[in-house]
C-alpha cells in the first residue's frame, strides 16, 4: 500500500507539468488559428477561405512531437491565409469533448479540410495520407483549392490553372500598371501555384503559370529550362528573369523585391503595439538616402545610440542598483567591441570609465547626458544629436528606423566579439558563453520602450539562449531569433510595405545560404554564419552620410604646461562621504536650469563648462597642446585658475620664508644681549 500511495503522489506531482506543457503545445504566437467548442463552427462554416485543421490530444505523443512539423508548416504558408488557412483543436480539453464527438473524431492527430463557403453540416473532409510531412501537406493545400468549384472558389485565390500561349502571348510589349510573372513548369511541378499563393499578400505583381508542353510559348520566349520566370514590365518590355537556383523561396523572393511591389498590411494585426510613432515628426521631411543593401551604414549605429542615449534613457531620472549595472555593461561593452574607432569609442571609453570610477551607487540622468552632449569640450569625443537612418530608413515616420538599427549595431557586436575574443578580457564579462547576448536581453527588459516587443526577446532568450556556448553559437543565435521576429511581424502594421520583413539573408545577397530538402526550405548554417561575418564586419561598414565632429575652437596663446596635466579618475572614497556627494549630485542636478540652445557637442565661451561630477579631465586643442582643467563636485579650475594658484603659492612660500628668517636673525641678537656668563 505504502509503494502504491508513492506511486499515485508521484504521477499527481508530474501531472501539473505534463498538463503546462500541453496548454503550450500551440501558442497565440504561432501563425495558426487555435480554435475551440465555440469558434469551430463559426471559423469554418461559410467561410471565405478554406481550412485545414489539426484534431489533437494534448496527451498524445505523437502529436506533440508533430507539434513542431505542423508549425513549421503554417509558418512556410503564412501568406496563403487569404486563400487556405492552417488551424488546430485539442480534443484533450474537457470544453472540446462534444465538439469533437460531432465531427467524428476518433483517433489523434486527425486532419479535416474544409472547403470555402461550406455549409454548417459540413463536417469536413479526413485526409488519409500516410505521408503529413510538409511537403505533402503543402501540396494538399494546393490540391484542396484547386479542387474547388466556380460556385464556392475562395474569394481571394487566383487563378492556379495554367495558360495557354494564346492567352499569354499577346500580353508582351503592352503596358500595364503592374508586373506578370509567368512561370514555365513541369506538369507535375507545384512551383508555380505555390509561387503565385506566396504572392497572395502582395500587390504590384501578377503570377501566372503556364506548362513546358505548351510549344509555341517556349519558342516566342525562347526558355529551355524548367521553372523559369519570365517577366512582362509595366513599361512594355520583357525579359527572362535571371535566378540563382530554380527553387520556389528563390522565385518568391525576387518577385517580392521588384520595385513597386508592396506588401498589402493587416490593419487588424495586434503585433504592432509600441512601434509606430516612434521617430520624431522631423523624419518625415527629411531626403531619401539612397543605400547599398549589401552595406552596413556607420550612421544606423550612430542614430542607434543617440536615440538610446539621449531618448530612450531620458525616461530614467537617476541610474541605481540593477539598472546602473545593466547600463554599465552596456557601455562597457560597446566601447570595446564598436568597430572603426573614432569619436564614438572615444565617447564610450570616457564613458565607460567615469562609470566604473564612481562610488555612488546613484548617479542622475542629467550626469550622463552632459558627458555624452561632451559639456567637458574633451577632444575627440563626439555622438551626432540627429537622426539619420540610412539602411534602417523607412517610407514613413514610424516604420523601421530605432528598433531595426539596434537590431543591426548588435549584430554588429556579436561579429565584433568572435573576431576579437579577447576584447572583453578584465572587464567582468569575459566569463559569459554569450556576453552580448546577455548584455542585450537585460537591456532590452530594462530600458527598451516597447514592452511587448521586450516580452517577446524575453521569452525567446529564457527558452533557447542558455544553449549558447560559444560564438558562433551567439551569432546565428541572435540571426535565428531576428529572422523568428520578421516571421511573425510580417503583414502586421510595423511591417515597412517598402521593405517587407522576409526570410534574411535575401537570395539576392546570399544565394549559398539557401537550400531545399525535400521540397522544403532550410538555411545553410555554415554559409550564413561566413555571410554575417562578412556583412557585418568591420571592412563591410560605409561612413556614408555619418555626421562628422565639428572643430574645436583654438585653445590660448600661451597656456601653462602645469595646466595640461590630467589627473587622474577619483578613487575609493569613505562611504559616508560617497552618501553626501550622491545627495549634492540629485539636489543640483534637479535645481540646474535648462541650457541655452547649443550645439551638442561643443560649446562656446572663454572658460570651460563646469560638469558636476567627480571627474578630472583635461582638454587638447587641434595643435597638440593641453588645457587642463579640475572639476571636483562642481567647483571648476580652469588653466587660468590654476596657473594663479601656483604664483600665489610661491608668493606665500617666499613671504614665509622671510618671516621665518627675519624672526631667526632677531632671537639670536636677543640672545647674545641679554645672555649671562657662568663660572
Amino acid at each position: 500500500m505504502l509503494r502504491l500511495w508513492f506511486k499515485a503522489a508521484f504521477i499527481l506531482w508530474l501531472a501539473p507539468g505534463c498538463l503546462g506543457t500541453a496548454a503550450r503545445l500551440y501558442t497565440e504566437g504561432d501563425p495558426l488559428m487555435i480554435l475551440s467548442s465555440s469558434s469551430l463552427k463559426s471559423t469554418v462554416s461559410n467561410s471565405s477561405s478554406a481550412w485545414l485543421v489539426q484534431f489533437f490530444s494534448s496527451w498524445c505523443g505523437h502529436c506533440i512531437q508533430y507539434s513542431s512539423t505542423w508549425k513549421a508548416l503554417a509558418r512556410d504558408v503564412k501568406d496563403w491565409q487569404q486563400a487556405i488557412s492552417v488551424a488546430v483543436l485539442d480534443c484533450a480539453q474537457e470544453e472540446n469533448f462534444d465538439v469533437c464527438k460531432e465531427y467524428s473524431i476518433k483517433f489523434y492527430p486527425t486532419f479535416k479540410y474544409f472547403h470555402a463557403h461550406s455549409s454548417e453540416t459540413d463536417r469536413g473532409t479526413i485526409y488519409r495520407g500516410a505521408d503529413r510531412e510538409i511537403q505533402s501537406v503543402r501540396q494538399l493545400m494546393v490540391n484542396i483549392l484547386q479542387n474547388h468549384t466556380k460556385l464556392n472558389w475562395p474569394d481571394r485565390c487566383p487563378p492556379l490553372k495554367p495558360y495557354s500561349s494564346v492567352e499569354l502571348l499577346p500580353l508582351l510589349g503592352q503596358r500595364s500598371d503592374h508586373y506578370t510573372a509567368i512561370i514555365i513548369e513541369e506538369p507535375d511541378s507545384y512551383v508555380g501555384r505555390e509561387v503565385i499563393l506566396d504572392l497572395l499578400q502582395f500587390s504590384g505583381v501578377e503570377v501566372k503559370r503556364a506548362l513546358s508542353s505548351d510549344l509555341p510559348l517556349l519558342d516566342a520566349l525562347k526558355i529551355s529550362t524548367f521553372p523559369s520566370v519570365y517577366l512582362l514590365h509595366p513599361n512594355g518590355t520583357h525579359s527572362q528573369l535571371p535566378v540563382q537556383k530554380q527553387l520556389r523561396f528563390f522565385f518568391s523572393s525576387l518577385l517580392r523585391t521588384l520595385p513597386g511591389v508592396q506588401r498589402q498590411l493587416n490593419s487588424g494585426s495586434s503585433s504592432s503595439g509600441g512601434l509606430i510613432g516612434a521617430l520624431s515628426d522631423k523624419q518625415s521631411s527629411e531626403p531619401w538616402r539612397d543605400f547599398d543593401r549589401s552595406k552596413v551604414y556607420t550612421a544606423d549605429l550612430e542614430s542607434a545610440l543617440h536615440y538610446l542615449l539621449r531618448v530612450e534613457l531620458a525616461t530614467h531620472n537617476s541610474l541605481e542598483g540593477e539598472e546602473l549595472k545593466i547600463f554599465k555593461d552596456f557601455v562597457v561593452l560597446v566601447a570595446k567591441l564598436y568597430p572603426g574607432g573614432g569619436s564614438v569609442v572615444k565617447l564610450m571609453e570616457t564613458l565607460s570609465d567615469w562609470l566604473l570610477s564612481m562610488p555612488l551607487k546613484r548617479i542622475p540622468y542629467q550626469a550622463v547626458l552632459d558627458l555624452v552632449d561632451n559639456k567637458m569640450r574633451i577632444s575627440g569625443v563626439f555622438l551626432g544629436s540627429e537622426l539619420r537612418w540610412v539602411g534602417c530608413q523607412g517610407s514613413r515616420p514610424g516604420l523601421r528606423g530605432y528598433p531595426c538599427s539596434l537590431w543591426t549595431l548588435f549584430h554588429v557586436l556579436t561579429v565584433q566579439h568572435d573576431a576579437k575574443p579577447t576584447a572583453l578580457d578584465n572587464t567582468g564579462l569575459e566569463h559569459e558563453a554569450a556576453p552580448v547576448l546577455q548584455v542585450m536581453r537585460q537591456y532590452i527588459r530594462t530600458f527598451f520602450g516597447c514592452e511587448q516587443c521586450g516580452r517577446h526577446f524575453e521569452e525567446a532568450a529564457e527558452e533557447s539562449m542558455n544553449k549558447v556556448t560559444n560564438k558562433e553559437e551567439q551569432i546565428l543565435w541572435l540571426w535565428n531569433q531576428h529572422n523568428m521576429v520578421n516571421y511573425r511581424l510580417a503583414g502586421s502594421l510595423s511591417d515597412d510595405p517598402l521593405f517587407p520583413k522576409a526570410p534574411w539573408p535575401s537570395p539576392s545577397l546570399c544565394s549559398s545560404c539557401h537550400e531545399e530538402k525535400n521540397g522544403v526550405h532550410v538555411w545553410n548554417q555554415e554559409n550564413v554564419l561566413l555571410f554575417l561575418r562578412q556583412h557585418y564586419g568591420a571592412s563591410n561598414l560605409s561612413p556614408k552620410y555619418s555626421v562628422t565632429p565639428p572643430q574645436l575652437p583654438a585653445p590660448p596663446q600661451n597656456p601653462e604646461p602645469d595646466a595640461a596635466k590630467q589627473a587622474s579618475w577619483p578613487q575609493e572614497k569613505h562611504r559616508g562621504e560617497a552618501e553626501g556627494e550622491e545627495k549634492e549630485l540629485e539636489k543640483k542636478a534637479k535645481e540646474k536650469p535648462d541650457p541655452p540652445p547649443v550645439d551638442k557637442a561643443v560649446e562656446g565661451g572663454g572658460r570651460g563648462k563646469v560638469l558636476d561630477l567627480g571627474v578630472k579631465v583635461s582638454r587638447e586643442d587641434g595643435k597638440g597642446g593641453a588645457v587642463g582643467g579640475v572639476w571636483i563636485l562642481g567647483l571648476g579650475f580652469n588653466s587660468v585658475d590654476m596657473s594663479l594658484c601656483v604664483v600665489l603659492y610661491v608668493c606665500s612660500c617666499l613671504f614665509l620664508m622671510l618671516l621665518f628668517f627675519f624672526f631667526k636673525v632677531r632671537s639670536r641678537r636677543w640672545k647674545l644681549r641679554y645672555s649671562r656668563l657662568h663660572v
